[in-house]
């Protein structure tokens, strides 16, 4: 017959069943965390250098002017709809717009008054705008293509990316939470057999502070 498992035998169990639950968890966690991130940790820790040296990366804009005329029946239309402030292009100059520059005008919003349209359109990495003459029907459109660095800079501060890169962002920064979160409780279930732990983590805190305040004016 074997003997009874000692009171603090029996405690342990439980602690150990516990513990080994948690440490299972927390790593399914964190490698579920790492790997949706990713990419997004490569793509914003590279970013990150490419625009804190934003000064020293030189760049050409290439920009182009194309100019067309409103076929005067829609020139028409536009002009009888009186519109003023800040509305959507009609259906068929935006249809015109696509098939004269290819050019996808959307549900964005131009500025309309008594002499012009103007339709701005900025976006990752350029810019661009169209203006109608409504006078002449002159129609003028220029864009400005500053390069994949710059477009990945504006991607990394959501600049001009539109409201799903936003959501991405969102969703993006709560992966990286859950993913260091659980690497500070796996370092704190580890840190008795690594004396190092803490004196690192305590490090990564202050290191900052100390910069911030002595030479961040």
């Amino acid at each position: 017959m074997s003997p009874a498992p000692s009171p603090a035998a029996a405690t342990a169990a439980p602690k150990s069943a516990a513990r080994a639950y948690w440490l299972k968890t927390l790593h399914q966690w964190h490698w579920i965390s790492a790997a949706t991130s990713l990419v997004g940790l490569i793509l914003f820790s590279i970013t990150g250098i490419t625009l804190n040296h934003a000064s020293q990366i030189k760049s050409s804009p290439e920009v182009v002017n194309l100019t067309a005329t409103v076929p005067a029946p829609l020139l028409e239309k536009i002009v009888e709809q009186k519109l003023n402030g800040e509305a959507e292009l009609p259906p068929a100059l935006a249809a015109w717009l696509e098939t004269t520059w290819s050019l996808p005008a959307g549900t964005r919003k131009a500025e309309w008054n008594e002499d012009e349209i103007y339709l701005s359109l900025p976006r990752p990495g350029g810019d661009g705008w169209v203006n109608i003459d409504l006078a002449s029907g002159e129609a003028e459109y220029e864009t400005t293509d500053r390069g994949w660095i710059s477009y990945f800079n504006d991607l990394h501060k959501g600049r001009n990316a539109g409201a799903m890169w936003g959501w991405f962002i969102d969703i993006f920064a709560v992966a990286c939470l859950v993913f260091a979160i659980t690497g500070l409780c796996l370092l704190q279930i580890h840190a008795a057999r690594r004396p190092a732990t803490w004196p690192l983590v305590v490090l990564g805190v202050v290191l900052p502070l100390i910069l911030i305040l002595l030479f961040v004016h």
